[in-house]
């Protein structure tokens, strides 16, 4: 039975954590105490649903967060600290702070430790979510105990919903771009300028060049898209807000 600590203190562990290339240890408190924060939990870093969906929308909404009075947001796995920093740098996750639970101390006293010898990980976290106020956990959101890494609510915008559900979302653009593209500076300044936050993926870092006129149907950069919608290079992108300001 997975087990729901609200109204309960988190548990009391050390972290052993990296900074500046030294170890940091940091405790609970160091964590918790006189703050607002939002945590979820991971099977494991660079793991498919973690890597393409649970951190990357954290991340995304962390100024939505923010403006809903939370302090910090922090991702725990059941990996060590090199592993969650190398993955935070493939993940440029800037915000969000990716904090390891590598004994899983942490998940144990949760009541959250579960065995994934089936897939060779060992013991690593269930996946969840939840709201932290000065050490007390006031709200969680513990994925369905089912068999495989379902992932229904432990997500942002689940959390978002609980914490503030009026808040306007940031809009989601992705730029695709490469290096040394002047067109793709003029489309950088442009969002910027409008105050838009952008996920831009750079030919050659894992997109090719055919990859991107099957997304876009175009091999040219850069190539915008705005909440789904193609809206195509620096030139159709300046036309857009023009648009929207008229």
């Amino acid at each position: 039975m997975l087990e729901n600590h609200e109204g309960q203190q988190v548990p009391q562990v050390v972290f052993h954590t990296r900074a500046d290339h030294q170890w940091k240890d940091l405790s609970s408190d160091d964590l918790f105490a006189g703050k607002t924060v939002v945590v979820f939990a991971l099977p494991g870093a660079f793991t498919p649903t973690c890597s393409s969906s649970h951190l990357p929308r954290y991340e995304a909404l962390y100024s939505c967060f923010q403006d809903s009075g939370v302090d910090d947001v922090y991702c725990m796995s059941v990996n060590d600290a090199f592993v969650m920093d190398e993955w935070g740098r493939s993940q440029q996750a800037q915000r969000v702070k990716l904090i390891p639970d590598g004994s899983g101390a942490f998940a144990r006293g949760m009541g959250l430790l579960v065995n994934k010898d089936d897939l060779g990980f060992g013991d690593r976290s269930w996946r969840y979510s939840m709201l932290v106020r000065d050490g007390v956990i006031e709200k969680m959101f513990i994925e369905p105990d089912v068999p495989g890494d379902p992932f229904e609510v432990s997500d942002a915008d689940t959390m978002l919903a609980y914490l503030n559900p009026a808040i306007a979302k940031p809009r989601a653009v992705t730029v695709f771009s490469k290096p040394g593209c002047p067109h793709c500076d003029r489309a950088r300044a442009y969002l910027r300028d409008a105050g838009m936050e952008f996920e831009e993926i750079e030919l050659g870092h894992g997109l090719s060049a055919s990859t991107l006129a099957a997304v876009a149907g175009a091999t040219s950069t850069p190539q915008v898209f705005i909440d789904g919608d193609h809206i195509g290079g620096a030139d159709e992108l300046a036309e857009f807000f023009s648009d929207r300001a008229a």
